[in-house]
């Protein structure tokens, strides 16, 4: 998935959240007028990549604590100059938990959820804009996590817990796109 692939997915994704709409056309316009969008060196803002990651069952989530912004977060990263985000957010998940990527299984490579969010001055790092691109992945929850240097800790979450871990409203999205599904395997 490279620029033209991944605009091709932002205007196919579909929504019921209007913040997320928002951030929709955002990203859409921002991707569409900067070919360097995933370089970290473009300061206005660049594309990450991040995945949601749920238990078969659905009714936990995959989050970690990361260390610079000591706050609990799901798995992604940069691009670095890397054109395909899903690649991205696929090895981002892979360094974070520890996992070996045969591990993490992508639900499908439609985009789950798009999220356009400030990062403050952090590490000498100027503050700027991430227009996080979000893919839903699979891990079976009885899989040891070794999780790496970058985060305090990386653990299962029930999902009617996330929001004593993180409140945003971008998290919450997630948390209701995923008792959606919940409710539709069920019913």
């Amino acid at each position: 998935m490279h620029r033209k692939e991944l605009l091709q997915h932002l205007k196919h994704h579909r929504t019921h959240f209007n913040d997320e709409a928002a951030y929709l056309a955002r990203a859409i316009d921002f991707v569409e007028n900067h070919e360097d969008c995933f370089e970290r060196h473009h300061w206005h803002g660049h594309v990450t990549g991040s995945t949601w990651v749920v238990n078969p069952s659905r009714d936990h989530v995959l989050m970690l604590h990361h260390r610079k912004h000591d706050q609990w977060f799901q798995p992604g990263g940069h691009a670095d100059g890397d054109g395909d985000i899903l690649r991205v957010a696929l090895r981002e998940t892979s360094e974070e938990t520890g996992l070996e990527p045969d591990h993490i299984r992508l639900v499908n490579d439609n985009v789950f959820d798009v999220d356009v969010h400030a990062i403050p001055e952090v590490a000498g790092d100027p503050p700027h804009v991430h227009f996080d691109v979000r893919f839903l992945v699979e891990i079976d929850d009885q899989l040891p996590l070794p999780g790496n240097d970058e985060s305090h800790q990386v653990g299962w979450v029930a999902l009617n817990e996330v929001a004593r871990f993180n409140n945003s409203r971008s998290t919450y999205r997630m948390v209701e796109k995923t008792r959606r599904m919940r409710t539709n395997r069920t019913g």
